[in-house]
């Protein structure tokens, strides 16, 4: 599929690259980078993502929300200095490079110069093959709406070969309507980059989205702080995998630097069913759900 074939169509699967191929038998990684970036140091971010990296290898890895600026904008000036297009900018090359040379894929988030003129906050799925997939971010949050415009497209499902994937971003754990409409669609892992400041809200919430989809989830947080504005953030960590059960497969600490993987089984995502009489998804009653 085309990179514009694959943006924001919820019910789009794009089939994996060529260069990327899969044995059904074989055991499949997912992990997650947890970094610490330093404002508006692109290539210095993007260094570090491949020190974290170093020998771990995954199929799947996800990377933090807006992982290669930095977050705490101050003017939207800054913000289109340092958005990108995708996939032409230097951190859609980086991270094409580290999937080809890995062959993995890979989930991450970047401040992305769209070709309507307006900044978003994206993330992107890239494949040895190049750019899969691109999901703008819907729910902005607090002064993100000063700096980005919001998405106007759901969010994207992939087939990447052995398992579909779910793009959302950070504050659109909160919406329980984003990770049910990823998991009618088919996905199987929701990929989720994120920037969190609130104490346990992303991390208690997507837990709930893996038990209630029955789905896993890879929550990529970032640590550290940023007071570029005269008001402190402080990013909280904690990147965790959860199950399709809603259990904590891995998590990270709240103040260091790491990556982190687990072998995971598809097929857990895909049985839908509580016991023999419930099914998550069989059991809805979408014809009663209207306000």
């Amino acid at each position: 599929m085309s990179f514009e074939g694959a943006m924001g169509n919820p019910n789009s699967e794009a089939t994996a690259s060529p260069s990327a191929t899969y044995s059904s038998e074989a055991p499949r990684r997912i992990g997650y980078v947890q970094s610490k970036p330093v404002f508006g140091a692109v290539e210095e971010n993007c260094a570090r993502v491949e020190e974290l990296i170093g020998g771990e290898k995954a199929d799947l890895w996800v990377l933090p929300e807006l992982f290669s600026t930095g977050y705490q904008f101050q003017s939207r000036t800054e913000a289109v200095e340092l958005a990108e297009p995708v996939p032409g900018g230097r951190t859609a090359r980086f991270l094409l490079r580290l999937a080809q040379e890995r062959g993995c894929h890979i989930v991450a988030g970047l401040a992305e110069q769209g070709r309507d003129g307006k900044i978003y906050n994206s993330a992107v799925l890239v494949s040895p093959g190049g750019i899969t997939a691109v999901y703008r971010k819907v729910h902005l949050f607090y002064k993100e709406r000063l700096w980005f415009s919001p998405g106007e497209e759901p969010c994207p499902v992939v087939d990447i070969g052995w398992i579909k994937v779910g793009l959302m971003i950070c504050f659109d754990h909160l919406f329980p309507e984003a990770a049910r409409t990823l998991s009618l669609a088919g996905a199987e892992v929701i990929a989720h980059p994120a920037n969190l400041v609130l104490p346990e809200y992303g991390q208690l919430t997507m837990r709930v989205r893996a038990l209630e989809n029955g789905v896993f989830t890879v929550t990529a947080n970032r640590i550290g702080t940023e007071d570029r504005a005269g008001e402190l953030l402080r990013f909280t960590g904690e990147s965790q995998i959860v199950s399709p059960k809603g259990e904590v497969l891995v998590r990270g600490s709240s103040d260091r630097e790491e990556v982190r993987t687990v072998e995971v089984d598809p097929r857990e995502a895909r049985d839908k069913s509580i016991n023999r009489y419930n099914d998550r998804f069989r059991d809805r009653r979408p014809e009663l759900y209207r306000i």
